[in-house]
């Protein structure tokens, strides 16, 4: 016997953490490939009975109970052409691009907002990856019913039955949303984050205010 302390136990929820940190295994190289493939069979959103990941959907909110409701997304990857017909731009040759325009709001940020127009009456929580293949990216997106009683008693949860909190997903108010504005930054790299965008931030200080007092 060993004299030290003993280690600490790792639960159900840690093993499967670390089985998804090891996407390039055995395992998940395989589990990953026959999902890719089930998923493509399947509606682009489709609601399933409990989410793929249930350690990462915990850690974001996701409770096993009556009011939570998760939906998987297929979004396809890259970037989008520009609605320009037959490719013609009448313009400068500065604006003729095409195909090669990058989106600001990332991937998942689009799923989110697609299932938030889909379920209209639900809340959008969050969503997190769950696989991709060489045309689509998939996410699992939790959503929450704001009329339900289970939740609307929840007070760890009832926050979303606000009514600010009506299409969060469209104004960049989830976890992606705020990763496209920029909120992962903190300190001086976010100085021009300041009144919420920086488009907001810029045109602030770019107007002069000639008030009748001042």
């Amino acid at each position: 016997k060993s004299s030290g302390p003993a280690a600490p136990k790792m639960g159900a929820y840690s093993y499967l953490s670390e089985m998804w940190r090891k996407k390039q295994s055995d395992v998940m190289r395989f589990l990953l490939r026959v999902r890719a493939w089930e998923y493509r069979q399947q509606p682009k959103i489709k609601r399933v009975n409990h989410p793929t990941r249930p350690d990462k959907a915990r850690m974001l909110g996701y409770k096993a109970k009556q009011g939570f409701v998760v939906y998987r997304v297929a979004i396809r990857r890259g970037s989008r052409a520009r609605k320009a017909h037959h490719g013609i731009v009448y313009g400068k040759p500065k604006h003729h691009g095409i195909n090669e325009i990058k989106a600001v709001r990332s991937l998942r940020g689009m799923a989110e907002e697609r299932v938030g127009r889909r379920c209209s009456a639900l809340r959008v929580l969050n969503s997190y990856w769950v696989n991709q293949d060489a045309t689509y990216k998939y996410f699992e997106v939790i959503l929450v019913d704001p009329m339900h009683k289970a939740i609307r008693d929840d007070a760890r949860v009832n926050w979303l039955c606000k009514p600010q909190h009506k299409h969060r997903e469209c104004r960049g108010l989830t976890s992606a949303g705020r990763q496209a504005r920029g909120y992962r930054k903190r300190g001086h790299r976010a100085n021009n984050l300041i009144g919420s965008s920086r488009r907001g931030c810029w045109k602030r200080r770019q107007t002069v205010r000639l008030r009748r007092y001042r």
